[in-house]
């Protein structure tokens, strides 16, 4: 991996012409570069802006997000999918706490050992943070190391990773080490894009870039295909009742746990409404859906019923449209049917 050697003084000089202005870098404290990376993981930049702000608005210290309540948490995360990464965050949080006295820790080894913190957070958050020189490698960084030294390896494979880490350390700059994810990072985002589209006229390495100059950047880097999605069939039943919606929570465990949904069921649904004991007064087609998880796919048809009567099974709840918008969090899942909500209940 030799050309790596060449790459971080035009990195760096690239990076502090070009890089973009974001509310973390501006001011990056542990916490809110912490914060950042990890509304940043699998979500693009854009999206988590606002989230962001206001996250810190709400929880601007790492005491305030041990103490709020869970479900004023995904309240602020409502929209940002991967609900784990809220929770590993305050299990993170409360583990300062207890374990470091409400400090946010300063070494690699005690930050890598917070609740979902990886190799790559913790080294975002060490170098960042921290001045420390240790490589941060996300998918981004990844892509620009196989392209610009012709790693044929899956990038996916452990292996992989740990070679172009053990290669990154080598030559992370000790006096930016920040700078320089940071700059690996913003490289990968905006001109060494994924799915052979690289804006190579444009990049700091493309005097000694292989795939550049071989011509392979539509083949580099090498990733091996994903298995294909589980297809879920489900019916969504958005049940009302004097200008209220039914809402219950997920298991605690598994996908979007512990979340507020719109009842629903694998299709065909049968007789779910009379399990649950509602006797509809009346019930009809809302629509249809999609949304794609990791491993799932859910396909949803939603029936609108009036009910009856306020009875609900024990623990789901009659959200009205305040609530909803101040209380409950309910996945993007649901947001095809959303339209059909505020038209029963009135827009937010």
């Amino acid at each position: 991996m030799d050309q790596l050697k060449e790459l971080p003084i035009p990195l760096l000089l690239w990076y502090r012409e070009n890089a973009r202005v974001l509310p973390w870098r501006s001011h990056p404290t542990p916490y809110r570069v912490w914060v950042s990376e990890i509304m940043l993981q699998q979500t693009r930049v854009a999206a988590v802006l606002d989230y962001y702000r206001r996250f810190l608005e709400a929880l601007p210290t790492v005491a305030d997000l041990a103490a709020v309540p869970e479900d004023a948490l995904m309240k602020l995360w409502q929209g940002l999918g991967y609900y784990s990464r809220a929770r590993n965050l305050q299990r993170a949080a409360r583990q300062i706490m207890e374990e470091h006295g409400g400090i946010f820790p300063s070494t690699y080894e005690e930050i890598r050992a917070l609740s979902g913190v990886g190799d790559y957070t913790a080294g975002a958050i060490s170098s960042i943070a921290f001045g420390l020189p240790v490589p941060a490698v996300d998918g981004n960084v990844l892509r620009v190391a196989a392209r610009v030294t012709g790693d044929e390896g899956d990038i996916a494979a452990p292996a992989t990773k740990k070679r172009v880490t053990a290669a990154l350390a080598e030559i992370i700059p000790l006096d930016a080490p920040g700078d320089f994810n940071q700059a690996m990072m913003e490289l990968g985002a905006t001109v060494c894009l994924p799915n052979g589209a690289p804006l190579c006229d444009l990049c700091p390495a493309r005097a000694f870039c292989t795939a550049r100059l071989t011509g392979r950047t539509g083949q580099l880097p090498v990733k091996a295909a994903k298995k294909a999605r589980r297809v879920e069939e489900r019916t969504v039943f958005l049940i009302f009742h004097e200008n209220r919606v039914a809402l219950r929570r997920r298991p605690g465990r598994g996908l979007l746990a512990r979340l507020w949904e719109y009842p629903n069921e694998l299709s065909p649904a049968g007789d779910a409404l009379a399990r649950w004991g509602i006797a509809p007064a009346s019930l009809r087609s809302a629509g249809t859906g999609k949304h794609i998880f990791t491993h799932i796919e859910w396909r949803m048809s939603a029936l609108a019923a009036e009910a009856g009567s306020p009875a609900l099974p024990e623990g789901w709840v009659w959200a009205d449209r305040a609530a909803l918008a101040r209380e409950y969090a309910v996945p993007n899942a649901f947001q095809p049917f959303q339209g059909a909500v505020e038209e029963r209940l009135g827009h937010f």
